[in-house]
């Protein structure tokens, strides 16, 4: 038997807001969090621009010690999960936590700690790189950690699948509930990998955006971008199965009804040119949901603001949908707010989908200007629109050919 699940909790810190509350007041207010970067010096880098958390001390949420035994990206995982679990109200007295799973991913994970302490190897000797490593820099270690900070022991896994991570993170983790593995499951991403290596590695691909104007950076379906811009952060939602939310009066903020995967199967970085993939992915998340194309209102796009993606969603989103509902529904990209969390991306992008149908508003794609006849679709560009929301689809896309995509439902018992 099939149950259903349902989100119960939500926790973020992204660059335009520390928390949930203020992330969503900042996609409403139409905030920009790309600024010039500070946690490197890109003076002989062409990139100057990315997303990076404000005002963050780490000291503000763990003691010493236990903030230098962290990545930053597990700093950020612990944040956001500490949020969505204290806002799902489940504690060891309602709920039996050996049946509470943590599926957190994440791109790259510990690249700051890779790149710091490669530079101890080759300046000081092999003797004097940390004991803390490799635990601090592996891929699992957000979920990892999240784990032992909350006591949470269910399955415990890190799906790695770049820029789609926790999309699939999520879209696990509902199959797992769904059938009935695990009642409850934080499920999202975390990304820290504003450094050298991680701009130099992008940049010299080619995927970054060099705009020196922050307001022209970013900016999906624009035919002036001219590729992504980094961001950093954490998304985590609570899944947790109908019943037993119910059970324990929970709040409940939507319904999570519709999941698919699948690969391109054609090239490591760049996507099928007509996003054969991706709508494959689409398509099969409206059947998992059992619904029709057209009852998709609104969609939170990749749109990651590369000349490849964009248009490729754009073609990928027809097919799924169809010429005349593709006419209809409302696509926006909020990687103009918040710049590109990479394997976070899609968690955050989950969240915003969860608070607009809460608040039926659609969030906008920001700072758009110059139309592309190669993306015509309704992009929701530069104001925030009411409307009741009853379906919702997140799309993540991956290098290496990874898609995801979820559908999300407003909550009716």
């Amino acid at each position: 038997m099939e149950r259903r699940v349902v989100i119960t909790g939500l926790g973020a810190i992204t660059p335009i807001g520390n928390n949930v509350g203020q992330t969503w007041n900042g996609i409403k207010e139409k905030k920009c969090g790309i600024d010039k970067i500070t946690l490197v010096n890109t003076e002989t880098f062409k990139t100057s621009l990315a997303a990076e958390i404000k005002d963050y001390n780490p000291l503000d949420y763990f003691e010493p010690k236990q903030a230098k035994r962290l990545d930053r990206s597990s700093q950020f995982a612990i944040i956001a999960a500490r949020e969505a679990f204290k806002d799902s109200g489940i504690t060891s007295e309602n709920t039996n936590l050996e049946r509470v799973g943590t599926f957190v991913s994440s791109g790259i994970a510990g690249l700051i700690t890779i790149q710091e302490q490669c530079e101890t190897y080759v300046t000081k000797g092999h003797n004097r790189v940390s004991p803390m490593f490799i635990p601090m820099s592996i891929a699992n270690m957000p979920a990892g950690n999240i784990t032992i900070d909350l006591g949470l022991k269910g399955e415990s896994i890190s799906i790695v699948t770049a820029c789609a991570s926790s999309t699939h993170a999520i879209g696990e983790a509902y199959k797992t509930i769904k059938y009935g593995a695990e009642d409850v499951i934080l499920a999202g991403g975390a990304e820290a990998s504003i450094c050298g290596m991680g701009i130099a590695g992008f940049e010299n691909m080619k995927a970054l955006c060099t705009a020196s104007d922050k307001n022209r950076a970013s900016i999906p379906f624009d035919k002036g971008r001219c590729g992504f811009v980094m961001g950093e952060g954490a998304g985590i939602l609570v899944l947790e199965e109908l019943e037993h939310a119910k059970a324990r009066n929970a709040k409940i903020y939507a319904e999570l009804v519709g999941y698919s995967a699948t690969s391109d199967a054609y090239h490591i970085t760049s996507p099928d040119p007509n996003g054969e993939g991706a709508a494959r992915a689409m398509k099969r998340a409206i059947e998992d949901a059992k619904i029709l194309p057209e009852q998709i209102e609104y969609i939170n796009a990749h749109g990651t603001s590369t000349s490849l993606n964009d248009v490729c969603e754009t073609k990928a989103i027809k097919t799924a949908l169809g010429e005349e509902v593709s006419k209809k529904v409302m696509v926006s990209s909020t990687k103009s707010n918040i710049g590109h969390l990479l394997g976070a991306a899609g968690a955050v992008e989950a969240i915003i989908c969860t608070k607009a149908i809460q608040d039926e508003l659609v969030p906008p794609t920001i700072n758009y200007q110059v139309e592309d006849e190669e993306c015509d679709l309704d992009i929701v560009p530069n104001a925030v629109r009411s409307h009741k929301l009853n379906y919702v689809m997140s799309n993540s896309l991956g290098f290496g050919g990874h898609n995801a995509s979820i559908i999300l439902k407003k909550f009716a018992s």
